[in-house]
């Protein structure tokens, strides 16, 4: 291991991105605390199958975001935060509104009033694509106006100015990150790809989507992962929202396509009512411009372009289709 770098937190580090950043501090030599979501079976999520190498080379908090105390504790003597813990599901975001609230703005509001209490050297909050709406220009730069087209972007948007506004008020070092639609392994099954690779690795053929129209920028992971580690040493980026992405659109049409040659199989998409938002719900388009985060923090995705996407899906359905992976998923549903 190397010499540490000082300690950080992970809230959320339980879940797809959260795990995949603890990996990386890890490795990079961070003293981490992984905060998770208190269970009564002690499981700690993605993180009870993390890679051999970090594997023991953290410690785990086991806590609820929505607990002001929990978080007190959690992010004392922490140098960094990096909060991740969210309800992020849209759907579920139509049915369970007040959930939402409750995590996404009061967990968000727990952790500012932490990091201000004990000192915090960098908070960096995750924000989401998804906050912009439908794209009125491309590539959407950090400029373009907030739309909240859903219940859950509505919470992120709260929260995002949360943190700006602790900066503002207190001079809290906050950066807002936003990442547009991370995929890889681990992702959870009511986000387009995973749901796509896992109908395919269980053996479907006629495979169920939504909205086949809209575009997405795909971003791989373990870019994600590094978009974090540069934020939050960036003192350029403090009171600043950044976006990090391919710089890459595609149709989930394409996707699909993309998808099914990866595996070598041919598919036939069968729409499915269920999985369409409602209309007016819909972002028809997401394309991000990521000139600031090169421009702040020399952050540039390593899986690129249609090459790199390409790239990226191979990676991914490679994990689903190991058998002790896609156990994980329950393929022959809608995850909601």
């Amino acid at each position: 291991m190397m010499e540490t770098k000082g300690r950080v937190l992970v809230t959320g580090a339980d879940g797809f991105i959260g795990s995949h950043l603890v990996e990386r501090l890890v490795r990079d030599g961070y003293e981490v605390r992984a905060f998770v979501q208190y269970n009564s079976f002690n499981a700690w999520g993605w993180l009870d199958r993390c890679a051999p190498d970090v594997a023991g080379h953290f410690e785990v908090l086991s806590g609820d975001v929505r607990d002001a105390a929990c978080i007190d504790t959690a992010v004392a003597s922490s140098t960094t935060v990096f909060h991740l813990a969210a309800l992020i599901a849209i759907p579920f975001s139509y049915q369970a509104t007040q959930a939402y609230i409750s995590t996404n703005i009061t967990g968000t509001h727990n952790v500012l009033q932490a990091a201000r209490r004990h000192g915090v050297a960098r908070t960096v909050c995750t924000s989401t694509s998804e906050v912009y709406g439908s794209a009125q220009f491309v590539p959407i730069t950090e400029a373009h106006p907030l739309n909240a087209q859903s219940p859950y972007a509505a919470t992120k948007i709260a929260a995002d100015q949360l943190a700006l506004s602790f900066h503002h008020s207190f001079g809290l070092p906050v950066v807002v990150l936003r990442p547009f639609n991370t995929y890889g392994p681990r992702q959870s099954a009511r986000a387009v790809i995973p749901t796509i690779i896992g109908q395919i690795a269980a053996g479907q053929r006629e495979i169920k989507l939504g909205a086949l129209g809209p575009t997405r920028d795909f971003t791989y992971v373990e870019d994600t992962a590094r978009g974090f580690v540069a934020a939050a040493a960036c003192e350029p980026a403090v009171g600043r929202v950044v976006n990090i992405g391919s710089g890459f659109e595609i149709s989930i049409g394409d996707t699909a396509a993309v998808i099914a040659e990866a595996m070598d199989v041919d598919i036939r998409i069968v729409q499915d009512d269920a999985r369409i938002r409602p209309e007016s719900s819909e972002v028809d388009r997401l394309y991000a411009g990521i000139g600031l985060a090169q421009e702040l923090f020399d952050w540039a995705p390593e899986c690129s372009g249609r090459s790199g996407f390409v790239a990226g899906v191979a990676r991914t359905a490679a994990w689903f289709g190991d058998p002790a992976n896609l156990s994980s998923y329950k393929t022959d549903r809608y995850n909601v």
